[in-house]
């Protein structure tokens, strides 16, 4: 099932949002345009790499420039696709600049799930899915029951069909939980921990960023 639109009207231009879509394409481009070695190299240096900050000192600016890297355009399309259906809604609660905050904390706080869940791994964790499950964390927390189009795939066709929040959210988490704990989690090379962590963090911070209404 693949999500492509919700039926939640904002009142201003997400242009917080559409900035940091434009940022993660242009890095991604960049990442293209680099020769097959100085790509790898460019990920191991401002990537995250668990193992390094069992060892220190950490290296403190992988924990921001990670989240502007993807390992392909899978990785990239789905994250971004997920931030534009489901990130205007949070910055037009939040207003730009505090959702820039929310969205960058959440993105803190998923790294430091993926690192403490394999202090030893030496491998790159990359990608703006920690801050992204933020996003969908206060998503589920503000708007449950708004409506979310998903196309289905019906042999060779696909097939519009349109569920609540709570249903396409809560099946993602679902998703998350089993290939932690399931028999695939060591064969998926996901950064599961940071989604999870992500998710939490949205939800729980939500409500100290939400603006106070005015009487």
């Amino acid at each position: 099932m693949i999500p492509y639109k919700d039926l939640n009207q904002t009142h201003h231009v997400p242009w917080m949002t559409i900035l940091l879509i434009s940022i993660n394409i242009f890095v991604f481009g960049l990442q293209l345009l680099l020769p097959l070695e100085a790509s790898k190299e460019l990920l191991y240096r401002y990537a995250i790499i668990p193992y390094e900050f069992k060892v220190g000192p950490p290296p403190v600016i992988t924990l921001f420039t990670s989240m502007f890297l993807h390992g392909g355009f899978f990785h990239i399309g789905s994250n971004l696709l997920y931030l534009w259906i489901f990130g205007d809604n949070i910055e037009d609660r939040l207003g730009p600049f505090r959702f820039l905050f929310f969205y960058l904390l959440c993105g803190l706080i998923a790294a430091f799930a993926q690192i403490y869940s394999d202090f030893d791994s030496r491998l790159p964790a990359l990608g703006a899915s920690g801050a992204i499950a933020g996003v969908l964390g206060a998503y589920l927390f503000l708007f449950p029951r708004a409506k979310v189009m998903i196309l289905v795939p019906i042999f060779y066709f696909f097939r519009t069909i349109i569920l609540p929040a709570w249903l396409v959210l809560g099946g993602w988490v679902l998703l998350q939980l089993i290939q932690v704990y399931g028999p695939t989690r060591a064969s998926t090379g996901i950064a599961l921990y940071a989604h999870l962590g992500g998710f939490v963090a949205g939800l729980l911070l939500l409500p100290a960023f939400k603006k106070r209404s005015r009487r």
